[in-house]
């Protein structure tokens, strides 16, 4: 079988299964496992998102859609040079990946003969449903199920290792120009870690809130999480926001309890790794239960800048 990956959670999935060999194609976004990158790349983005800031991409964003109603363009030459026989894509989100619509039309063009399965995954167990689901289409069922597995069996560690342990309320912040507070699987991954999400609805999709709703809200511990980030690119957009976010979490950033999480490769895919973001949270959240957690490289400790002293007198 002749594969393509359109989104990143995808090709994670097919290297989960042992499947790289027949792997042909992935999209510009994906990056991991290293062993992907000799791929050809049969999508791009509308825009080159590099050099430019949180809020300059969600504008882009929405000029795409408003003007091409896609973020995405695919390479139907590269395409049908590959000559797949299954499209691997998703319709949870037309901006975080290549759509299923998109996916369909290239498939029509191609005519007809590669399968889509659209990866449609909303929370933990629908991401464990979408690698049986490429198992299947592989014909590699046995695989999916040791996979799944192994997977249930990490989650279920952290659960009974936070178990007897008070849960510390979280805020998760997903984007910071405007911001967005994660939904879909990542209310459920903080629950899973030993926390309380005080924001977000499992298997509902992110949604934009003002600064001034998440006021008040005073967590124990604020996760910044930026969608497409990884960990350097979230503490430099962090830093950007520093006001803001202390605004709304003064008492976990004095605490020392606030975090910047590399979100691209643990929280923002519907893939395998989700498990290991899953892991993450629960050594932030439950330190001296997870004394032996690698953490660098996937979250950090976010401090802000010093604050200016008030210019008013004591009186």
């Amino acid at each position: 079988m002749r594969i393509v990956a359109l989104l990143a959670s995808g090709t994670e999935i097919v290297y989960g299964l042992g499947l790289g060999e027949q792997l042909v194609g992935i999209s510009h976004e994906c990056d991991y496992p290293p062993a992907a990158l000799t791929k050809p790349r049969v999508s791009r983005s509308c825009f080159d998102p590099a050099a430019m800031s949180s809020v300059e991409i969600d504008c882009a964003v929405r000029d795409a859609m408003e003007q091409h109603g896609a973020v995405y363009e695919l390479d139907e030459q590269c395409l049908r040079d590959l000559e797949p026989d299954l499209l691997l894509s998703q319709a949870v989100c037309d901006v975080c990946a290549v759509p299923t619509s998109l996916a369909e039309k290239a498939s029509q063009a191609l005519g007809g003969g590669a399968q889509v399965l659209s990866l449609d995954a909303h929370d933990v167990g629908g991401i464990l449903a979408c690698i049986q689901q490429v198992a299947g289409a592989a014909g590699v069922e046995d695989r999916g199920a040791r996979l799944v597995a192994s997977l249930e069996a990490r989650m279920a560690a952290v659960a009974m290792f936070s178990a007897d342990l008070q849960r510390p309320r979280v805020l998760a912040v997903e984007w910071l120009a405007p911001p967005f507070v994660p939904g879909h699987w990542t209310p459920e991954m903080i629950h899973l870690a030993g926390g309380e999400p005080i924001v977000g609805e499992v298997g509902r999709p992110s949604t934009q809130v003002s600064w001034d709703e998440l006021s008040g809200l005073d967590p124990d511990i604020l996760v910044v999480m930026p969608c497409g980030y990884d960990l350097d690119q979230a503490r430099a957009d962090a830093d950007r926001h520093a006001e803001r976010l202390v605004s709304i979490a003064e008492r976990a950033v004095d605490a020392g309890r606030a975090y910047v999480v590399n979100g691209s490769a643990y929280f923002n895919r519907s893939g395998p790794r989700i498990v290991d973001g899953i892991e993450i949270l629960g050594a932030l959240f439950h330190p001296a239960r997870f004394p032996d957690a690698e953490l660098e490289g996937c979250a950090a400790p976010w401090v802000a800048a010093p604050r200016r002293p008030s210019m008013r007198g004591d009186s």
